[in-house]
């Protein structure tokens, strides 16, 4: 599903004009980034969290050239999902 898709359906589901939810939609996700940006995690009762992950320093190889590298700790954005979305998801999808 794309944002395209999630903008008209939220649209088609409560009437409200494509525009307005697209500025909805749109400020959402600015918010969650500004946030994780800023260090703060996002939470979403129901739903998940959006949290910041910190990968620990490691040594890496650079195949093309057969050396070693190091690899800063760094964070990295993560989703994890609430356990009735997971439950829900679990229940819902068939396995393939």
């Amino acid at each position: 599903m794309t944002k395209a898709e999630i903008v008209t359906r939220i649209s088609e589901k409560l009437g409200i004009e494509k525009g307005d939810v697209q500025a909805t939609v749109e400020s959402f996700m600015d918010e969650v980034k500004t946030s994780l940006e800023s260090g703060d995690n996002v939470y979403l009762r129901g739903f998940g969290s959006f949290i910041i992950k910190t990968r620990a320093e490691k040594t890496g190889r650079n195949i093309s050239k057969n050396t070693t590298i190091k690899i800063p700790a760094h964070n990295i954005p993560a989703f994890k999902p609430a356990k009735v979305f997971v439950e829900g998801v679990k229940s819902n999808v068939q396995v393939k």
